[in-house]
């Protein structure tokens, strides 16, 4: 006999702990019955194997699996087109409601469009809540109800209306007694999904209160583990946004600027959706970009010449990380060094980051090239000696990337003098016609 339940479909909420979509299934009427997808219209374009992303989700889905074993209930694991999941569900359940979590980006949000009107052909609520960010889509706006584009004042709006409201938990994890007593299922191996396990160990939370007093001290040494770590968490849903931004809020505003910076991003996405292809500012898209395939790929094995280029580059191709100073300092380079299109570098990032969202990398790929809609302005040009000795000048990040280093180690790709003048001068050609 089919059992009556109510489904919650995680997807970039990983946690069973203040989880907005879990707590209002866990309190509404049906048993509530867990299950993630595995798509294969994202995992069809991952060219990687042994993608790291795909072995994190994988692990952590077990993890959250072994809480349910522990509650009488399991996680129910699907690696089909989401369509037809959502059909099979409702052949083997009577489907009374659908929960989840908003998601935003231009994909999401057309499968969610589908699955509504799935949903809706048989009379199942599809119910969706905000749970990733503190304000989403049109919740901070300027006055005359248009969208922010400029950082600070949308920030500065951002806290105003942070300090009027009060912020709510969902503690899901109270209400575990209402999730549907079911059969354990098998979660599909790595290798069914089409993927290799990797033995990367990926990021330990360190929130300690002294990290995040002394972040804008350390934020900016990449020999130093003076960040939060948090980027994966946060990516993935494994961490409460709420929970941070609370910390964040008592310990240091810096820190907090930084999760407002995540917010912007993904409200300049869901608002200018064609920012995903096209420069946010039009004429930035009239730059004659090099596009010089062999530079192409010397940036990316790590080989340019330039060391604190080439340390970030090989510890992003070896961790999926990167320190985000060395971010900003490589994106800079590809663009204005080599004249390569900055949607060559977003790519690239968006296989290899371990902590990628479409909103912030394509947010901070536009912001290096000088396109984006709060970006530094087309002449400011990093140079990555003076970024070297500013930001690691004992060489102790390079050394650590940079096994065989020394000052010769490689020639680089082009001089940084030359590299300035012809970034200004194709750039001052396109801003200007």
């Amino acid at each position: 006999m089919k059992k009556e339940v109510s489904i919650c479909w995680l997807r970039r909420d990983l946690r069973l702990n203040d989880n907005n979509a879990l707590f209002k299934a866990l309190t509404g009427q049906y048993p509530v019955l867990p299950i993630f997808i595995f798509d294969p219209d994202i995992l069809d374009k991952l060219s990687d194997k042994q993608d790291k992303r795909v072995t994190f989700i994988h692990r952590t889905l077990e993890q959250l699996n072994e809480i349910l074993k522990q509650n009488g209930s399991a996680l129910y694991v699907l690696h089909e087109g989401v369509e037809k999941a959502f059909q099979r569900l409702t052949d083997e359940y009577i489907v009374k409601e659908v929960y989840a979590n908003h998601d935003y980006e231009p994909y999401a949000i057309s499968r969610d469009l589908k699955i509504k009107g799935l949903l809706d052909s048989k009379g199942i609520p599809f119910k969706t809540f905000k749970d990733q960010v503190i304000f989403e889509k049109s919740d901070v706006m300027k006055s005359d109800g248009t969208p922010y584009t400029i950082f600070t004042p949308y920030s500065r709006k951002w806290k105003e209306k942070f300090s009027q409201g009060i912020l709510t938990n969902f503690p899901s994890e109270e209400h575990f007694s209402a999730l549907l007593r079911s059969r354990e299922f098998a979660i599909p191996s790595l290798k069914e999904l089409g993927f290799e396990n990797t033995a990367q160990d990926f990021p330990e939370l360190n929130i300690t209160e002294e990290r995040i007093r002394n972040y804008q001290d350390t934020r900016n040494i990449p020999s130093e583990e003076g960040t939060s770590q948090v980027s994966v968490q946060l990516r993935f849903g494994t961490l409460s946004v709420r929970d941070l931004v609370k910390l964040a809020v008592e310990w240091n505003e810096q820190w907090l600027n930084e999760l407002i910076w995540r917010e912007f991003f993904m409200m300049i996405l869901y608002h200018f959706p064609n920012v995903v292809s096209e420069s946010f500012k039009k004429k930035y898209d009239k730059i004659q970009w090099r596009n010089n395939e062999r530079e192409f790929e010397l940036w990316c094995k790590g080989e340019t010449g330039y060391p604190i280029v080439d340390a970030g580059m090989r510890q992003l191709n070896e961790t999926g990380l990167m320190h985000n100073r060395v971010r900003m300092i490589t994106a800079g380079f590809l663009c204005k060094h080599l004249l390569i299109d900055w949607r060559w570098g977003e790519a690239y990032f968006a296989q290899k980051l371990l902590d990628y969202e479409l909103s912030s990398n394509n947010g901070n790929w536009q912001w290096a090239a000088g396109s984006g809609c709060d970006s530094a302005p087309y002449f400011r040009i990093f140079n990555p000696t003076a970024q070297t000795l500013k930001f690691d000048p004992k060489l102790k990040y390079i050394k650590t990337w940079i096994k065989d280093f020394r000052v010769d180690y490689l020639y680089p790709v082009v001089d940084h003098e030359f590299a300035r003048k012809r970034a200004l001068e194709v750039y001052k050609k396109a801003v200007n016609d």
